[in-house]
């Protein structure tokens, strides 16, 4: 006997019949350029992001699962702004992308890490690991200087935000999402459970994301970038908000970066300090991890700090 309820096979079966009914009207909509550069830039962003969302959310697990609680007492030292810079550090280790640093800083402080050194972490991983520092090398051969701002202005950022989150941050702004009790099952169940849970709840953030990103990429006219690059101070800001919009993975911005040649080298420094903590995906994503009250207020004051420090040692080292 058949319940009210209406099932994902329904769902399918209706939209199988709206795509027959309207494929006229969708196969001109799908040859619209505009509708052509909406896809491939959403395509891209999920193409980079997904297998490190992967990634993290598995390493996640396994330090849910497999990593007793007492190992973070013994790394990490007791005083909090002592953890921080050290959970910053530790990014180095850490070959992925903004969307795998996001779990598994959600997942470090379920396991009793302070939000300040997660939060570190988090900003760190994705700027300073081996591989981002590597393809900045790639990308500019001719400035070698721009892989050694990139690291420390980073890992500036990402010290000072977890220093202001100890001085300012309140608890109840992270609101992490309920996660099924693992700690009663078996460890193979329980990795697996932790792992759908997290890909399920950060992936749709993930793809509001992208589409956001993919949105901008279409509204926005590439001839305002040139208008904006001959001033000093609105070049800057202009990449700064640029590395938010376009939701770049941070193994693949330095290219991009390379290619805004019209633009100073300070400029492209900011949008590579700035991308990999915040952009649209980023900040949809801590919304699903850390709930809205956080991403409100950490990602302006992530924004703001790393203009500033950018732009600061752009001056000492460019």
């Amino acid at each position: 006997m058949f319940g009210d309820r209406v099932g994902s096979v329904e769902i399918l079966a209706i939209l199988l019949v709206l795509l027959v009914i309207f494929r006229g009207p969708i196969a001109d909509a799908i040859s619209d350029p505009r509708l052509q550069t909406w896809t491939t830039v959403f395509v891209s962003v999920m193409v980079q992001a997904v297998p490190f969302l992967v990634f993290g959310v598995v390493l996640s697990a396994i330090i849910a699962v497999y990593v007793p609680q007492s190992f973070w007492a013994r790394a990490l030292p007791r005083h909090p702004a002592l953890a921080v810079p050290v959970a910053s550090c530790a990014g180095v280790v850490l070959p992925g992308c903004e969307c795998g640093a996001v779990p598994i800083a959600g997942s470090l402080i379920r396991r009793g890490v302070t939000p300040a050194a997660a939060l570190a972490f988090l900003l760190a991983a994705p700027a300073i690991n081996p591989i981002v520092l590597t393809a900045t090398a790639v990308a500019f051969p001719n400035n070698p200087e721009m892989v050694v701002a990139r690291g420390v202005a980073s890992l500036i950022v990402a010290m000072i935000m977890g220093w202001l989150w100890l001085r300012l941050g309140k608890a109840e702004w992270i609101r992490l999402p309920h996660r099924p009790d693992i700690d009663g099952m078996p460890k193979g169940r329980a990795f697996w459970a932790s792992v759908r849970h997290d890909v399920v709840h950060a992936g749709g953030f993930l793809v509001l994301g992208a589409m956001a990103a993919a949105t901008i990429n279409v509204v926005v006219p590439e001839r305002w970038l040139q208008t904006l690059a001959d001033n000093p101070v609105l070049s800057v800001l202009a990449l700064a908000v640029l590395a938010v919009l376009l939701s770049i993975c941070s193994e693949a911005d330095a290219f991009v970066a390379a290619s805004l040649s019209q633009f100073s080298l300070t400029s492209r420094l900011v949008f590579l300090v700035v991308g990999p903590m915040v952009d649209l995906k980023l900040i949809s994503m801590q919304a699903g991890v850390f709930g809205r009250r956080f991403a409100i207020r950490f990602a302006p004051a992530t924004f703001a700090i790393c203009v500033l420090i950018g732009v600061g040692v752009a001056a000492v080292v460019l």
